[in-house]
C-alpha cells in the first residue's frame, strides 16, 4: 500500500522531491537538549563559561545517551517514515563501522554523538556557501556507492542548539543531487567510497546555509553534497548527523508509481525520468558488521 503522510505536508513532500531536503520544526524537547548538551561539556572536561578550557575548535563525540527516535521524537520518526515510504523500509539492525565519529549505526535511535563547533574558523573571513567555500562531499565511507544504495539511505541533521546565520550551519547544494545521480547512473559497476564526489560541486548553482533552532530536524537526500561552515557567532553549535539505512536497495522501476518513496522520486526527478531500470554490475561491498 502507498504510504500516507504522517507528519510532512504535501508541500513539504514535494519540496523534498524537487530540492532534496526538508526542515521539520520542533522535533526535540528543549529540556532534553539542554541536559545532553550540558553533559557534553563535562564529558569533554570543558567549562561552558570559560573559553580558555575549549582546547579544540571542533569535536566529534561518540555516543553516551541513546534513545529510540519514536520515544523522544515521534514527530521526527513520522517524518522519516514519510520520506522512506514507511517504517518497514528502514533497516532496524545495528551495524558496527570504523569511523572518527560514531562507531555504530542504528537507524531507529538518536544519541548524543555530537559534532560540537566551538567557533571554528571565527578568526577567518566568512565565506558564503559556494564552490569556493570548500569541503564539499557526499557521505558514505563504509560502502561502495551505487545509484540505488541503501547503506546511506538518508543524511539527517539534528540541531541541539540554535544555529543562526554564520553560526556553523551545514552548507548544502540542492542541485547537486542531479549531478551525483547521473554520475552513479553512468557507473553501474559502483563507485569506491574514496572517490571525491566533491568535484561535482563546480557544476552546481544552488547553495543554502541551513539555519535553525533547537530541535529542528533536517532530512536530506543521500546524494546531497554538503559542507561544514565556520562559526562566527558567539554561540557553540551542537548537532548530530545520524544516518538512516534502508532495508533494501532503492527501486526506481516499481510497478505502481504510487509505491515510490520520496527518496526514489527525488532521484528520478534529478535524472529527469519517470522510472529507471537500474541494475548494478558490481558487488555491494558493505564495510560493516551487523551486531544486533
Amino acid at each position: 500500500m502507498p504510504h500516507k503522510l504522517q507528519v510532512l505536508t504535501p508541500e513539504q513532500a514535494q519540496h523534498f522531491v524537487e530540492k532534496g531536503y526538508v526542515l521539520v520544526k520542533g522535533c526535540l524537547d528543549p529540556e532534553l537538549a539542554a541536559k545532553w548538551t550540558a553533559e557534553a561539556y563535562s564529558r569533554l572536561g570543558y567549562d561552558p563559561d570559560d573559553r580558555s578550557t575549549w582546547t579544540k575548535e571542533i569535536v566529534w563525540m561518540d555516543r553516551n545517551h541513546v534513545a529510540a527516535i519514536k520515544d523522544i521524537s515521534p514527530k521526527a520518526w513520522g517524518a522519516l517514515c514519510d520520506v522512506t515510504g514507511g517504517a518497514d523500509r528502514i533497516d532496524h539492525k545495528i551495524m558496527e563501522i570504523e569511523s572518527q565519529h560514531f562507531t555504530t549505526i542504528n537507524s531507529t535511535e538518536w544519541s548524543d554523538a555530537f559534532i560540537v563547533n566551538f567557533r571554528r574558523g571565527a578568526d577567518k573571513p566568512w565565506m558564503k556557501p559556494s564552490p569556493e567555500a570548500g569541503g564539499w562531499h557526499k557521505d558514505g565511507s563504509f560502502f561502495r556507492h551505487f545509484l540505488d544504495s541503501r547503506e546511506q539511505g538518508l543524511l539527517t541533521v539534528v540541531y541541539w542548539s540554535n544555529v543562526g546565520h554564520k553560526g556553523g550551519g551545514t552548507f548544502i547544494a540542492p542541485d547537486s543531487i542531479k549531478h551525483v545521480a547521473r554520475y552513479l547512473a553512468d557507473h553501474p559497476e559502483g563507485v569506491d567510497p574514496s572517490f571525491d564526489f566533491g568535484h561535482l560541486i563546480d557544476k552546481c548553482e544552488e547553495f543554502v546555509e541551513v539555519t535553525g533552532e533547537v530541535g529542528d530536524f533536517i532530512i536530506l537526500h543521500p546524494y546531497m553534497l554538503h559542507a561544514s561552515s565556520n562559526n562566527h557567532s558567539p554561540n557553540v553549535r551542537f548537532m548530530t548527523n545520524p544516518p538512516v539505512v534502508l532495508k533494501d536497495p532503492m527501486n526506481f522501476n516499481r510497478e505502481d508509481p504510487a509505491e515510490f518513496s520520496l527518496i526514489e522520486r527525488a532521484t528520478l526527478h534529478g535524472l529527469g525520468l519517470d522510472r529507471y531500470d537500474f541494475r548494478p554490475t558490481g558487488p555491494r561491498d558493505e564495510q560493516w558488521q551487523v551486531i544486533g
